[in-house]
């Protein structure tokens, strides 16, 4: 049994949720140019439909921080360096997509404030402005590819899957970016990597107790229900 933290279930449901959240909100953004001014247009025409892509982008993202865990740390148990730095740059990279989900929001509400062309020229007139996480841009890209050069050197994953961790570089970085090509197969490369490790793990061990499913699902709802509240 697995005892090292954050668990098993956590680790689990990061492998298989995060990726499956990235790809739901990839291709819920489809038919729209990936430049933020068709993404803004998009969120004033359909706000439900877009909405719903950058919150299960965003909710993929955080999943994403027990999932390179994982990872790392199946890497670590033969090679430590690939998985400290494999680790290291993927959680920058990570908590740099979190930051820029957080403006893409707040643009949004822009639209629905102060209508699509005000966005559009607030957006145009800081676009590119300094943060913090600019620093980082290349980290963002690169630690998927040390993860999953870690991961093939170490055996941790097959090579299929390493090669489908390494594509995740290819996804696009930014505020209000639109799905492409290159952000699809990011998002299908990830899924092909992840999942099939996240069952395995899940698979390792007992089942939870029968009161812990609708123990979660009463904290859940208390949870969305206060946050909604407040």
């Amino acid at each position: 049994m697995n005892n090292d933290l954050p668990g098993r279930w956590i680790e689990g449901t990061g492998l298989i949720a995060g990726p499956l959240l990235v790809a739901t909100g990839v291709l819920l953004k489809l038919g729209h140019d990936a430049f933020f001014p068709a993404q803004l247009a998009a969120f004033a025409d359909n706000p439900t439909q877009m909405t719903a892509a950058y919150s299960c982008l965003a909710a993929g993202i955080v999943l994403l921080c027990p999932a390179a865990l994982a990872v790392a740390r199946r890497i670590g148990r033969t090679h430590p360096r690939w998985a400290q730095w494999g680790l290291a740059l993927t959680l920058a990279g990570l908590f740099a997509r979190a930051f820029h989900a957080g403006v893409s929001h707040l643009a949004f509400q822009l639209v629905t404030v102060q209508g699509t062309s005000t966005a559009q020229q607030a957006v145009s007139a800081q676009y590119g402005s300094f943060h913090i996480f600019q620093t980082i841009n290349l980290a963002t890209m690169a630690g998927w590819i040390v993860l999953a050069a870690g991961a093939w050197r170490s055996g941790a994953l097959s090579r299929v899957a390493s090669v489908g961790l390494a594509l995740m570089a290819a996804m696009p970085v930014g505020v209000l970016k639109g799905t492409g090509v290159m952000s699809i197969v990011a998002a299908a490369g990830l899924c092909v990597a992840l999942i099939p490790l996240g069952v395995k793990i899940l698979s390792q061990g007992p089942a939870p107790r029968w009161w812990t499913y609708p123990l979660a699902a009463v904290i859940a709802t208390a949870g969305a229900f206060i946050s909604l509240a407040g």
